[in-house]
């Protein structure tokens, strides 16, 4: 079996050495790299060829890539490198590895063309000043040769040990039984859609309800895919800590189960969680675990290769025996494992770490969507980007002196716009040109400035610079699907303060491409209705496949009463309390156990909960609180025992509205005390406006199916096996609608309304 790799990818594995360092230094946007080039190459001789493809052999292993440019009269292979700021400042590693793929590119050209010798230069183009600095050498074949081989040697040992460790995986794979006794009800179709899915290279959307097995019922068929379809990853990506969890326990199963393949199954959490040292910066001088790193990276590369579980706590311990960070060795196991389970934002986002080595390594992947609903929010928030004027005020202060001009001239044009605006809110359909074209001038300013001060800026500044990138990059992408609007505050001042947001209304433009991209994408949850909604928000492609999967529960496990006497509106919120609590006592009494009351906000909830607490002391409660931690979560969970009763208050579409599991006694009911409207303000109302010049639909698709997808979601924690038996208390008048109703799961059986003393 032959083993295939870039150049570049190459000389990564086999040249890279030294410390980590992420100093953080501006280098040139992807455009202006493609700009570089092409001017360099624009001033070349006529017979100067660029993007010159080669392909070189060493035993088993064969390597490939694009030589920059070569000219034929000198004799001369070019590797280009685009930078910004003071190039005598270059880390020596950097260098010793673009003089690595100069030298491989070398010997690629010696062997194409029969050559004794070549004329190598490293092009260093400044894309600000647009100058060349030119370093060359001359280097004979045999040399070249000598030093190509060893590279390759050197990667070989690994490509043999990768190369047994996936014909393995693939014929173990190919015989992997379903881990558990039987299918669950449902689970079966679940899985067989995924699998035909993967086969034919469609993006499946799947609507399962919870409890299904819907982690393993999707792992499952892609895993006996990989074989078959030559897929080289498997990407589970979910929108929560919970979800991965569930998604590592899933595997951990399969890899439990007989004759179940050597996978290499790693998790990647967020840089805060897994750094070490947060008080220190990510570079030799002043991080322990960066000085060196790529020293001893290949012991604790070889290290984790030998795991199947590279769960965060596992790939801790071998970074940490070896010294070396426990974030970036996750990121180089990311290049090495079969399973990646990760945040959406890994693949997602603007510069998905998962997406973009998909695209430089040429992978063949299959991304699995946990909870897909969560995608939409969450793409509209990777989407946008905004500013705030007191932030901008406060570094304009303490700003080094060369950055105030700019930053005053940022600060003037911010000004010019919210000055012709009358109101607090207002949004615009075209973006803000001469304020892009300042932060820009000023994006560059700063960005010179931290060349030459390696020691970087104070962190509000820099924390701004950021935001300015950010605005940049998503005003690149400006149209329909997206508002510009500005907010303003404190307006009894002289001059009043104002925010400014490029708003992603639409994530489908961005989304589409990530989709299409893998050899099949799985989106599911339990709450993908409509299906137009979610197609049209997410850019799913034309030849989508749609199931909706049968619940394996009866409709005499869940009583589902619409309380249609009590309105939850903001105007009848006071007159309701009295009902609620009523209703949450009676029911309480008459089955004792445990219960979730879920509600549309913190106030809305406290009020609750005091008044149940005034006029029923005897019943426990406990309540969900504003930014709790994840140990405060648990412990909100933790009531829920099953020899326990009591009502746990929370916010709907917060941390207990989805993504838990209390099967059983640990929760036998809930009420839910709003329809999960999104609030009335000015935004929303401009989302509504948008959403029905493209879709026809503005109130459904910014405040019903949203909505109703939450309560849905909420109502979902109460029946979690076969087993269950529950109740559900949907309060609010506008439950009985027919609109609404018809969001509702088809298994659900309403039973009468209950009635009580009208308000």
């Amino acid at each position: 079996m032959n083993y295939s790799i870039a150049v570049r990818a190459l000389c990564e594995f086999t040249a890279k050495a030294g410390d980590l360092d992420l100093r953080f230094t501006p280098s040139p946007t992807a455009l202006e790299g493609i700009v570089g080039h092409r001017t360099v190459a624009s001033r070349r001789s006529e017979g100067y060829r660029s993007e010159v493809s080669l392909e070189g052999y060493f035993q088993t292993l064969t390597v490939k890539g694009r030589a920059d440019g070569y000219d034929p009269a000198q004799n001369c292979l070019e590797e280009v490198k685009t930078y910004r700021g003071d190039l005598s400042k270059q880390p020596d590693n950097h260098r010793q590895l673009h003089w690595a793929q100069a030298k491989i590119y070398g010997w690629l050209m010696c062997r194409k063309l029969d050559l004794p010798q070549i004329n190598l230069a490293l092009v260093y183009f400044d894309v600000v000043s647009e100058k060349e600095t030119c370093l060359v050498a001359a280097c004979s074949a045999d040399e070249l040769q000598q030093f190509f081989e060893a590279h390759c040697a050197r990667f070989l040992q690994w490509a043999e040990q990768e190369m047994i460790h996936r014909e393995g995986r693939n014929r173990a794979a190919q015989q992997l039984a379903f881990p558990h006794a039987d299918f669950r009800p449902g689970q079966r179709h679940l899985a067989e859609s995924v699998y035909k899915a993967v086969s034919t290279g469609r993006c499946l959307m799947a609507q399962a309800p919870t409890g299904i097995g819907k982690t393993v019922g999707t792992l499952f068929p892609m895993l006996k895919a990989l074989a078959p379809q030559q897929l080289d990853k498997v990407y589970f990506l979910t929108a929560k800590t919970p979800g991965r969890k569930l998604a590592l326990d899933a595997a951990q199963v399969i890899l439990e189960g007989a004759g179940a393949p050597p996978l290499r199954v790693l998790e990647m959490v967020a840089r805060d969680k897994a750094c070490e040292h947060p008080d220190k910066a990510c570079h030799g001088e002043s991080c322990p675990l960066a000085r060196g790193f790529y020293d001893r990276l290949p012991a604790a590369r070889q290290a984790a290769s030998q795991l199947s579980l590279l769960n965060h706590n596992g790939l801790r311990k071998i970074a940490l025996a070896h010294d070396v960070c426990p974030y970036y060795l996750s990121q180089e196991m990311a290049r090495w494992a079969d399973v990646v389970v990760a945040d959406y934002n890994y693949y997602f986002d603007f510069t998905a770490l998962l997406f973009g080595l998909a695209q430089a390594n040429n992978w063949k992947v299959a991304v699995l969507v946990d909870e897909a609903h969560n995608l939409v929010e969450r793409g509209r928030q990777m989407y946008s980007a905004s500013l705030d004027q007191w932030t901008l005020n406060g570094v304009r202060k303490n700003a080094p002196e060369v950055l105030k001009k700019p930053l005053q001239r940022v600060n003037r044009e911010w000004n010019a716009l919210h000055n012709q605006q009358t109101g607090t809110y207002q949004a615009y359909d075209k973006a803000p040109e001469k304020l892009l074209q300042a932060l820009s001038s000023c994006s560059a300013s700063i960005g010179d400035y931290l060349n030459d001060h390696p020691q970087g800026l104070d962190s509000a500044l820099q924390s701004f610079y950021f935001d300015m990138l950010q605005f940049g990059r998503v005003a690149e992408l400006f149209d329909e699907q997206f508002l510009f609007d500005i907010s303003k505050r404190d307006l009894e001042r002289k001059r009043p303060l104002s925010t400014l947001c490029l708003r992603n209304v639409v994530p489908a433009g961005v989304i589409r491409p990530r989709l299409t991209a893998a050899r099949s994408t799985v989106l599911f949850s339990a709450t993908l209705s409509p299906r137009h909604y979610y197609a049209d928000l997410l850019g799913t492609p034309a030849d989508m496949v749609c199931i909706d999967v049968e619940s394996p529960f009866h409709a005499d496990q869940l009583k589902v009463h619409i309380v249609n006497q009590i309105s939850t509106r903001f105007v009848h919120r006071e007159s309701s309390l009295g009902p609620i609590v009523e209703l949450i006592a009676r029911q309480f009494t008459e089955l004792p156990g445990n219960y979730l009351a879920f509600f549309s906000s913190f106030d809305y909830l406290q009020q609750v909960a005091q008044l149940l607490a005034q006029t029923h002391p005897h019943i426990k409660a406990w309540s969900q609180s504003r930014g709790m931690a994840e140990e405060q979560r648990q412990q909100f969970l933790d009531q829920f025992s099953a020899d326990g009763q009591g009502v746990g208050f929370a916010v709907l579409g917060g941390a207990f509205g989805e993504g838990i599991d209390l099967p059983g006694a640990r929760l036998i009911g809930a009420f839910i005390a709003t329809l999960g409207l999104a609030q009335f303000n000015p935004v929303n109302e401009q989302l509504k406006h948008r959403m029905a010049a493209i879709f026809g639909a503005g109130y459904d698709y910014t405040y019903l199916y949203p909505g109703v997808q939450k309560v849905v979601q909420a109502a979902g924690r109460v029946i979690r096996t076969q087993q269950d038996q529950g109740v559900v208390m949907l309060i609010d008048d506008r439950f009985g609608e027919g609109k609404v109703k018809q969001l509702l799961p088809r298994w659900w059986s309403i039973a009468p309304t209950l009635l009580y003393p009208a308000m």
